[in-house]
């Protein structure tokens, strides 16, 4: 069976795995997957993420983090660009989310970037996620 939005996978798998507390989750990896990866980990929704290499398609291992007693730090990750309708936002239509506490990752001409970064190099792109 064809995938035919694997962002919006990824964005379960992680949002599945956070319901039932898991550590660890496995990924098939893309490029865009590992920048959204990575921007995730600069605003600290979660802990790490490797790159395993593989034959047939690269795993992504996403760690997940947790507080000091166990409560959830992404409580929400919702897909806002979809296949059918992408969305775009230039500089000036980008806001902090729930001021400032969530963040919205946009892929952008300069790599996939949060909404802050975005606003500090003066950016706009697809709107790809909200996480708070």
């Amino acid at each position: 069976m064809t995938m035919t939005d694997p962002v919006a996978d990824m964005l379960t798998r992680i949002r599945n795995a956070n319901a039932v507390n898991h550590k660890r989750v496995n990924i098939p990896s893309s490029k865009l997957k590992v920048g959204l990866a990575e921007a995730l980990r600069r605003e600290g929704f979660i802990k790490d993420f490797e790159v395993i290499e593989d034959t047939r398609q690269n795993i992504l291992k996403v760690t997940l983090k947790y507080g000091p007693d166990g409560e959830k730090i992404i409580n929400v990750i919702k897909r806002e660009s979809k296949p059918g309708c992408r969305k775009y936002s230039g500089v000036g239509d980008i806001k902090p989310i729930l001021t400032g506490v969530g963040t919205a990752i946009y892929s952008t001409s300069k790599g996939v970037l949060s909404d802050r970064e975005c606003r500090a190099q003066k950016v706009g792109g697809e709107y790809l996620c909200t996480v708070y």
